[in-house]
């Protein structure tokens, strides 16, 4: 029986509501450890990029393409995981693509050529993919059911994943090989996915209230635009994270003059402070609601990144990114409840797809337009996009209205 059945049939004095509350608050554990492994996971991958590279004797070039098969696996499985979850359950997914992903990331260092490199991280970036969509999914469910908005607590336990993951695989590089270490994650993987697999797989996703179901306003093509919106909103979000982690440390030396371990902080300072603001971001949802955080946090940002690319020096523009961090912290996570709550697992895959697309388009974008006019000038694209993504976010204030706000 659903977890929110077994609330409402509960009696008044017994103890079932009480159990079923136990019970989604274990789903909501057993799901942010879910959101912190893959954090951890990818993280640990990156930081060994340039060890594989070096093994597999690949020109930057090779890498670069190589690198595409992460891109290519997770754009094409996030696509078709919003129909799995449809079939088989968000749970089950989450779960599988999750013993996929620990897998997986041991293959890289296995390679001993530039294609073969680009093959497994197919498969990687297909696991990659399938887990975001898949544990995005069973989080909306999730948040319905609870009624609060703590979608960004599952992106913090992402952020921090991640932070660990990096942090770790640093202080390994000297001592472990690319394999012992990526192996290692394998590890760690499994036993995590053993952990908390189990509590996601005994129970079904929680059944919406039926007060709660999307109204249907306009048909099915309106709820394809809203999606649709949502999923840009997404993608300019990803589009500043993309920028500042490949063009941020460069912006601060090239054009600030700032000293390379300055300049290596620019990222961390961002990255810490969007860390705060996903843990903040459910007092805040709870306080604001989600279309004037969408707003505040989009303003916010477009004000820092300014700072950030034209301030004249190293401390303001690290001001800027940590602002710019705080203001887009959140916006991801409730792009992504949004989408679900119009469309269910198939509205996370495609906001989830687009925001992905965001973060692989940020890079060169910014390069391109570094080469026509100045790399400050290029880093004031990310501002545009999250006023674009803060006016989005009032314009479709009315939509997917199912999750608190």
């Amino acid at each position: 029986m659903p977890l929110l059945n077994k609330v409402r049939t509960a009696a008044p004095g017994g103890h079932g509501g009480d159990t079923a509350t136990h019970s989604l608050s274990r789903l909501r554990s057993a799901l942010t450890l879910f959101f912190a492994l893959d954090g951890f996971l990818f993280a640990g991958w990156v930081v060994r990029i340039p060890a594989v590279k070096q093994q597999t004797g690949a020109s930057a070039g090779d890498l670069g393409l190589a690198l595409l098969g992460v891109s290519a696996g997770a754009v094409i499985t996030m696509t078709l995981t919003g129909r799995l979850c449809r079939r088989y359950g968000s749970h089950a997914v989450t779960v599988v693509t999750a013993v996929l992903l620990s897998l997986s990331v041991a293959l890289p260092a296995l390679t001993r050529s530039p294609l073969a490199l680009g093959l497994v991280l197919l498969v990687f970036g297909a696991a990659y993919g399938g887990i975001n969509v898949a544990m995005n999914s069973a989080a909306v469910d999730l948040v319905t059911a609870l009624r609060r908005p703590v979608m960004p607590s599952f992106h913090a336990a992402f952020s921090l994943g991640g932070m660990i993951g990096a942090g770790l695989g640093g202080l390994l590089a000297g001592s472990l090989s690319p394999a012992s270490h990526l192996l290692g994650l394998t590890g760690v993987g499994l036993v995590l996915t053993a952990v908390a697999g189990p509590a996601l797989l005994r129970h079904p996703s929680p059944a919406p209230p039926p007060e709660s179901l999307p109204p249907a306003r306009g048909g099915g093509g309106a709820s394809r635009r809203t999606v649709l919106v949502f999923g840009v909103i997404a993608l300019c979000t990803a589009y500043g994270e993309g920028a500042l982690a490949d063009w941020g440390a460069l912006h601060l030396t090239q054009d600030l003059g700032a000293h390379p371990g300055v300049a290596a902080a620019g990222y961390s300072v961002f990255a810490l402070t969007m860390t705060l603001g996903r843990l903040s971001g459910t007092a805040l949802l709870e306080r604001l609601g989600q279309t004037r955080t969408l707003v505040l946090g989009g303003a916010t940002a477009a004000a820092g990144m300014l700072l950030g690319a034209l301030a004249p020096s190293v401390w303001g523009a690290l001001l800027g990114f940590a602002v710019t961090g705080l203001g887009l912290a959140n916006i991801f996570p409730v792009a992504v409840a949004r989408a679900g709550a119009v469309a269910g697992p198939g509205g996370v895959a495609t906001a989830s797809t687009l925001g992905y697309g965001g973060m692989l388009l940020g890079p060169p974008c910014i390069g391109f337009l570094a080469d026509w006019f100045s790399l400050p000038i290029a880093l004031t694209t990310v501002a545009a996009l999250a006023a674009g993504a803060a006016a989005m976010g009032y314009w479709a204030r009315n939509a997917g209205a199912t999750q608190v706000s």
